[in-house]
Protein backbone atom coordinates (compact mmCIF):
# COMPACT_ATOMS: atom_id res chain seq x y z
CA UNK A 1 0.00 0.00 0.00
CA UNK A 2 1.65 3.24 -0.92
CA UNK A 3 0.99 5.68 2.41
CA UNK A 4 2.07 9.55 1.96
CA UNK A 5 3.95 11.43 4.25
CA UNK A 6 1.10 13.23 5.44
CA UNK A 7 -1.24 10.02 5.63
CA UNK A 8 1.57 8.52 7.71
CA UNK A 9 1.53 11.03 9.62
CA UNK A 10 -2.02 11.25 10.16
CA UNK A 11 -1.96 7.70 11.33
CA UNK A 12 0.91 8.82 13.69
CA UNK A 13 -1.51 11.18 15.03
CA UNK A 14 -4.78 8.93 15.59
CA UNK A 15 -2.32 6.18 17.16
CA UNK A 16 -0.91 8.70 19.70
CA UNK A 17 -4.36 10.08 20.36
CA UNK A 18 -5.34 6.40 21.40
CA UNK A 19 -2.44 6.08 23.16
CA UNK A 20 -3.08 9.45 25.17
CA UNK A 21 -6.70 8.27 25.80
CA UNK A 22 -6.36 4.91 27.13
CA UNK A 23 -2.85 2.88 26.85
CA UNK A 24 -4.42 -0.43 26.17
CA UNK A 25 -6.54 0.98 23.51
CA UNK A 26 -3.00 1.56 21.52
CA UNK A 27 -2.90 -1.74 20.24
CA UNK A 28 -6.40 -1.68 19.07
CA UNK A 29 -5.85 1.12 16.96
CA UNK A 30 -2.66 -0.22 15.54
CA UNK A 31 -3.30 -3.70 14.63
CA UNK A 32 -6.04 -1.85 12.16
CA UNK A 33 -3.58 0.16 10.54
CA UNK A 34 -2.45 -0.58 7.04
CA UNK A 35 1.46 0.34 7.58
CA UNK A 36 4.15 -1.43 9.52
CA UNK A 37 3.84 -0.20 12.92
CA UNK A 38 5.83 -1.09 16.42
CA UNK A 39 6.47 -0.38 19.91
CA UNK A 40 9.62 -0.64 21.97
CA UNK A 41 10.56 0.05 25.62
CA UNK A 42 12.63 2.83 26.72
CA UNK A 43 15.69 0.21 26.26
CA UNK A 44 14.80 -0.19 22.84
CA UNK A 45 13.11 -3.82 23.36
CA UNK A 46 10.22 -4.67 20.98
CA UNK A 47 6.94 -4.73 23.31
CA UNK A 48 4.22 -4.69 20.07
CA UNK A 49 4.30 -4.97 16.64
CA UNK A 50 1.22 -5.37 14.09
CA UNK A 51 0.60 -7.56 10.84
CA UNK A 52 1.94 -5.07 8.61
CA UNK A 53 5.15 -5.38 9.81
CA UNK A 54 5.15 -9.06 8.70
CA UNK A 55 5.17 -8.19 5.11
CA UNK A 56 7.34 -5.41 5.02
CA UNK A 57 9.93 -7.05 7.45
CA UNK A 58 9.78 -10.62 6.02
CA UNK A 59 9.74 -12.34 9.33
CA UNK A 60 7.90 -12.46 12.43
CA UNK A 61 9.69 -9.74 14.92
CA UNK A 62 10.09 -11.27 18.09
CA UNK A 63 8.75 -9.15 21.37
CA UNK A 64 10.80 -8.93 24.18
CA UNK A 65 13.83 -9.97 22.14
CA UNK A 66 14.63 -7.79 19.09
CA UNK A 67 15.83 -4.14 19.71
CA UNK A 68 15.86 -1.24 18.43
CA UNK A 69 13.51 -2.74 14.85
CA UNK A 70 11.51 -5.13 13.51
CA UNK A 71 13.92 -5.58 10.31
CA UNK A 72 16.29 -8.34 9.86
CA UNK A 73 19.17 -5.82 8.82
CA UNK A 74 19.34 -2.26 8.20
CA UNK A 75 21.55 -0.03 5.41
CA UNK A 76 21.68 3.52 4.54
CA UNK A 77 20.23 4.53 0.87
CA UNK A 78 24.10 3.97 -0.05
CA UNK A 79 24.19 0.91 0.90
CA UNK A 80 26.07 1.22 4.02
CA UNK A 81 25.20 -1.29 6.96
CA UNK A 82 23.38 0.12 9.75
CA UNK A 83 22.89 -0.97 12.97
CA UNK A 84 19.89 -1.40 14.73
CA UNK A 85 21.82 0.82 17.50
CA UNK A 86 22.23 3.50 14.98
CA UNK A 87 18.94 2.93 13.79
CA UNK A 88 16.37 6.24 13.48
CA UNK A 89 14.45 4.33 16.20
CA UNK A 90 17.67 3.97 18.70
CA UNK A 91 18.34 8.08 18.01
CA UNK A 92 14.64 8.84 19.22
CA UNK A 93 15.08 6.72 22.11
CA UNK A 94 18.41 8.00 22.70
CA UNK A 95 17.78 11.92 22.08
CA UNK A 96 14.00 11.59 23.36
CA UNK A 97 12.40 12.85 20.24
CA UNK A 98 10.83 12.28 17.29
CA UNK A 99 13.29 11.47 14.06
CA UNK A 100 12.16 12.89 10.44
CA UNK A 101 13.13 13.00 7.02
CA UNK A 102 15.22 9.81 6.88
CA UNK A 103 14.83 7.07 4.64
CA UNK A 104 16.23 3.07 5.00
CA UNK A 105 16.77 0.16 3.39
CA UNK A 106 15.33 -3.09 5.02
CA UNK A 107 17.05 -6.53 4.23
CA UNK A 108 14.82 -9.29 4.73
CA UNK A 109 16.05 -12.84 5.87
CA UNK A 110 15.41 -14.18 1.90
CA UNK A 111 17.66 -10.92 0.50
CA UNK A 112 15.33 -9.04 -0.82
CA UNK A 113 15.33 -5.26 0.18
CA UNK A 114 12.76 -2.72 0.80
CA UNK A 115 13.18 0.70 0.62
CA UNK A 116 11.05 2.45 3.66
CA UNK A 117 10.81 5.92 5.94
CA UNK A 118 10.50 5.72 9.34
CA UNK A 119 8.07 7.62 11.81
CA UNK A 120 9.55 6.95 15.50
CA UNK A 121 8.44 8.97 18.32
CA UNK A 122 8.72 9.16 21.85
CA UNK A 123 5.34 7.51 24.00
CA UNK A 124 4.45 9.73 27.09
CA UNK A 125 2.73 8.59 29.69
CA UNK A 126 0.15 10.54 31.26
CA UNK A 127 2.97 12.88 33.30
CA UNK A 128 4.51 13.64 30.24
CA UNK A 129 7.34 10.56 31.07
CA UNK A 130 8.56 9.12 27.98
CA UNK A 131 7.72 5.48 28.40
CA UNK A 132 8.97 4.07 24.76
CA UNK A 133 8.64 4.67 21.05
CA UNK A 134 6.47 3.99 18.48
CA UNK A 135 7.31 3.78 15.01
CA UNK A 136 5.63 3.35 11.73
CA UNK A 137 7.82 2.19 8.61
CA UNK A 138 6.33 3.44 5.30
CA UNK A 139 7.38 1.24 2.22
CA UNK A 140 8.24 3.61 -0.25
CA UNK A 141 10.27 1.13 -2.39
CA UNK A 142 7.73 1.72 -5.74
CA UNK A 143 7.27 4.86 -5.25
CA UNK A 144 10.98 5.84 -5.59
CA UNK A 145 11.36 3.32 -8.46
CA UNK A 146 8.50 5.20 -10.30
CA UNK A 147 10.51 8.29 -9.76
CA UNK A 148 13.73 6.55 -10.87
CA UNK A 149 11.91 5.80 -14.14
CA UNK A 150 10.10 9.18 -14.54
CA UNK A 151 13.46 10.76 -14.46
CA UNK A 152 15.01 8.33 -16.53
CA UNK A 153 12.64 8.79 -19.46
CA UNK A 154 13.29 12.46 -18.92
CA UNK A 155 16.58 12.57 -19.15
CA UNK A 156 16.16 10.45 -22.47
CA UNK A 157 13.60 13.27 -23.69
CA UNK A 158 16.83 15.96 -23.16
CA UNK A 159 18.96 13.84 -25.16
CA UNK A 160 17.01 13.58 -27.96
CA UNK A 161 16.84 17.40 -27.85
CA UNK A 162 20.38 17.96 -29.08
CA UNK A 163 21.37 15.22 -30.86
CA UNK A 164 20.69 15.70 -34.62
CA UNK A 165 20.56 12.19 -35.77
CA UNK A 166 16.84 11.22 -36.25
CA UNK A 167 17.63 7.46 -35.70
CA UNK A 168 19.07 8.17 -32.79
CA UNK A 169 16.52 10.99 -31.80
CA UNK A 170 13.77 7.90 -32.64
CA UNK A 171 15.38 5.38 -30.36
CA UNK A 172 15.68 7.73 -27.41
CA UNK A 173 12.01 9.03 -27.79
CA UNK A 174 11.09 5.27 -27.76
CA UNK A 175 12.75 4.57 -24.59
CA UNK A 176 11.48 7.42 -22.32
CA UNK A 177 7.93 6.21 -23.81
CA UNK A 178 8.67 2.89 -22.85
CA UNK A 179 10.13 4.46 -19.21
CA UNK A 180 6.97 6.11 -18.92
CA UNK A 181 4.86 2.96 -19.69
CA UNK A 182 6.23 1.53 -16.98
CA UNK A 183 5.91 3.69 -14.47
CA UNK A 184 2.36 4.15 -15.09
CA UNK A 185 1.84 0.11 -15.01
CA UNK A 186 3.20 0.48 -11.59
CA UNK A 187 1.29 3.32 -10.34
CA UNK A 188 -1.79 1.70 -11.85
CA UNK A 189 -1.33 -1.63 -10.13
CA UNK A 190 -1.29 0.61 -6.49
Amino acid sequence: MNVAPVHAESMLRTALEAWNDREDALTAVLDELPVATYTTDLGGVVSYFNRACLALAGRTPVVQHDRWCVTWKLYTLDGAFLPHDESPMALTLRERRAIRGVEALAERPDGSRIRFVPYPTPLLDKSGEMVGAINLLVDVTEQRHVEALRSQAERCRRLAKGIDDARTVDTLTGMARDYEAQAAEISRAN
